[in-house]
């Protein structure tokens, strides 16, 4: 444990400090303007939501799903009615919760601000926060953010975080519920599963034509040929303008100099330690270590309480200050090289702590950041590239509409050719894959009169301008044309209905006594912490199931048959230390938080003043 919280330290801090909240991270439009705007989606209490921010929101989601998913992701499907109305209430969920912010006039301060963003990981460079790295990621965001609109934001949203850590720890379980929850979520169940395909029951499946007419007449939507389209592009990026000028070496030695602080690395130690429950116990094992230092990693492997280090010989690899709970930093960096010295106590118990090595203070030499320098200086000199040509590009695209090779010539851009696209995003990821451009592509203007589209920004520092070479309209195709379509289709759905049948028919034979004929497969161990390959549904059924009496039984229908889940065992969690128990209570806690303060935000909701404007909402 002492070994996973020197690994994890920050991790453990947001974890027991912060309770999430659903905000982007680069912020909400002001909470305050745009009060009756003519685009306006919705008010929240005189806050108004505009059909632009609702736009950008959509973006943004569309971007983590792109990012997430690859080429399995569909931008048309996320952007139907309903993803546009669940994205409209989280941001009327984010208006109310301003709004109580703003009537508890909840503010922060401003060193607390900058504790905020020194903090942030994508702030930081060599030796801690960089602001030529804070000033090159908001240029990056789209639109690019000065520092003063950033932290307005960013102060705004920590408000807000206030008000969701006060709700949130108001939530104190009691240590039965806490102890009872933390049993439930580490109580073990071993299955055995037993499938029923529904392959083998294809053949017994009867169709006719009149069956298969009849499927193609009720859904002939689905048996129609969209309308495509086969594009010509270019794709002006910072990082291709980058790569059109190379970072040299004066440039990479000017800006190593420049930052010669950030590349000075303290000084580190390297550490074992046996970690011990009691002083009494801990003096003895110190006793032995120095009779026999040699023997120190042994007595780590079968006396110390840090299972994580003890396998290692009590090793905890380097370690710089802060890095470690204090008394144990302030032993290591006041002993010798060599050293075996204890007991010092901690939060986590008594330690035996022996250094192994000291790595001095030093600078690290540019050979060795070079690549990491040049990589950040050539996004930089791409960053500002892109800012000065996006205008002319733009521009260009709009006043030479017939071509795109006078705008490839200036930039040095290659043309580039799609295969079919269709108004639904995948069939070809990347540049052409964003709701807005593909929306463009199929626009009467751009299909008719063979014009550019307008220069889209597909991506942070990514603009793409397209134009139609080939259209086919949508078409019907005939029946005699999927006739084979619609068998296999139904031949698969009515397998599956008979295997299901015969599924469930076997499952009330099992919980009669019988043995059904089934060949279970291999007994496996779940949890609710651990599905083992189940689905959220089928583990939900397996921990649910009522085991007063074993074996219990459960069955789940599957699209290609059925499945049955025997449950033989039940493992409840074991006895727990003072040390468990309490972050069992701090765990349940946090679980509580999120729902009282989910509960919080529901009951602001039901006493705001809340308007939609539904054309708006609908019209893209």
């Amino acid at each position: 444990m002492f070994d996973f919280v020197h690994k994890n330290k920050l991790a453990m801090q947001v974890i027991l400090g912060l309770i999430a909240i659903t905000f982007a991270f680069w912020g909400v439009e002001s909470y305050t303007t745009f009060r009756g705007a003519s685009d306006s989606v919705a008010t929240v209490n005189g806050l108004s939501i505009s059909k632009r921010e609702l736009e950008e929101e959509l973006r943004r989601q569309q971007d983590r799903l792109r990012e997430a998913l690859g080429r399995g992701f569909d931008s048309a499907a996320f952007d139907t009615p309903e993803v546009r109305r669940a994205l409209l209430e989280s941001l009327i969920a984010q208006r109310v919760i301003a709004s109580a912010a703003l009537q508890a006039n909840l503010m922060v301060s401003d060193e607390a601000l900058r504790e905020a963003i020194a903090g942030m990981p994508v702030f930081q460079g060599e030796g801690g926060f960089s602001k030529s790295s804070y000033e090159l990621a908001l240029r990056s965001q789209n639109p690019p953010l000065t520092p003063a609109q950033f932290e307005a934001r960013l102060r705004r949203d920590l408000s807000l975080a206030q008000l969701a850590r006060a709700v949130a720890e108001a939530a104190i379980p009691s240590r039965t519920a806490a102890e009872r929850l933390a049993a439930l979520l580490e109580q073990k169940r071993e299955i055995a599963e037993a499938r029923i395909a529904a392959q083998p029951y294809a053949a017994q499946v009867k169709l006719d034509a009149v069956k298969l007419k009849a499927y193609y007449d009720a859904n002939q939507a689905e048996f129609r040929t969209p309308e495509r389209v086969r594009a010509q592009y270019v794709v002006l990026s910072a990082d291709e303008l980058a790569k059109q000028d190379a970072v040299s070496e004066a440039e990479l030695k000017a800006a190593y100099d420049a930052r010669a602080s950030q590349y000075q690395v303290e000084e580190q130690r390297r550490a074992s330690h046996i970690l011990a429950k009691t002083k009494q116990e801990a003096e003895r094992l110190l006793a032995e270590a120095r009779k026999s230092p040699a023997s120190f990693a042994e007595l780590a492997r079968r006396h110390s309480q840090d299972s994580g280090s003890a396998a290692k010989g009590g090793d905890l690899g380097l370690v710089g200050r802060g890095m470690m709970v204090k008394p144990f930093e302030d032993a290591v960096f006041r002993m010798k090289e060599g050293e075996i010295f204890g007991p010092v106590e901690s939060e986590f118990g008594f330690h035996v702590v022996r250094l192994t090595g000291i790595r001095p203070a030093a600078s690290r030499p540019l050979e060795e950041v070079r690549q990491e320098l040049a990589a950040e200086l050539a996004k930089q000199k791409g960053a500002r590239k892109f800012a000065e040509a996006a205008e002319t590009f733009g521009n260009m695209i709009y006043e030479q509409p017939d071509s795109l090779n006078p705008v490839a010539e200036r930039f040095k851009l290659q043309p580039r050719t799609s295969g079919w696209l269709t108004r639904s995003a995948g069939q070809e990821p990347g540049a052409l894959d964003h709701p807005k451009l593909r929306a463009a592509l199929f626009s009467a203007d751009v299909i008719r009169n063979k014009r550019n589209t307008d220069a889209f920004e597909v991506a942070p520092g990514t603009l793409v301008a397209a134009r139609v070479v080939e259209y086919q309209p949508e078409s019907q195709r005939g029946f005699e044309e999927v006739t084979i379509d619609i068998e296999n289709l139904l031949r698969r759905r009515e397998a599956a209905a008979l295997a299901q049948k015969e599924g469930t028919a076997k499952l009330g034979q099992v919980r009669g006594g019988s043995d059904a004929g089934i060949r279970w497969g291999p007994v496996r161990t779940v949890s609710r912490r651990d599905a083992q390959g189940l689905s959220a549904e089928t583990l939900r059924r397996v921990v649910a199931a009522d085991v007063s009496k074993l074996p219990a039984y459960v069955g789940v229908e599957l699209p290609d048959g059925y499945a049955l889940y025997r449950i033989s065992k039940v493992i409840e969690s074991g006895p727990k230390t003072d040390q468990q128990r309490s972050a069992d209570v701090a765990g349940v806690a946090q679980i509580m938080g999120a729902a009282q303060y989910g509960e919080f935000v529901a009951s602001l909701r039901e006493r705001a003043d809340i308007e939609i404007n539904r054309k708006n909402l609908e019209a893209k």
